[in-house]
């Protein structure tokens, strides 16, 4: 019986970690003083009112300055909901 399969006696080739600097091209937001990967296609998170994520569903339709203008207003809003969505938890804690 011959060895067909020699082929399957090599290593395997590792599997690699993507290049950094591939990910450098990607579109960060300042969020609550964290940067987080914005998702071009996809757009912006939203933090809504009671604390859930949403994304905007007309991002690929809206030119680059309503783009700018929404990331600007949007950064501020999603800080301010961060924030007191953390205080709303810290007040259910403390009453519990």
């Amino acid at each position: 019986m011959s060895n067909d399969n020699a082929d399957s006696t090599k290593p395997a080739e590792p599997l690699l970690l993507e290049d950094k600097a591939a990910n450098e091209s990607v579109t960060r937001l300042d969020v609550d003083g964290n940067k987080v990967p914005l998702l071009d296609e996809l757009g912006p998170m939203v933090v809504n009112s009671d604390g859930t994520l949403s994304r905007i569903a007309n991002w690929t339709e809206m030119t680059e300055a309503e783009k700018k203008n929404t990331l600007r207003v949007l950064s501020k809003r999603n800080q301010l909901r961060l924030v007191n969505a953390k205080e709303a938890s810290g007040n259910a804690a403390e009453s519990a």
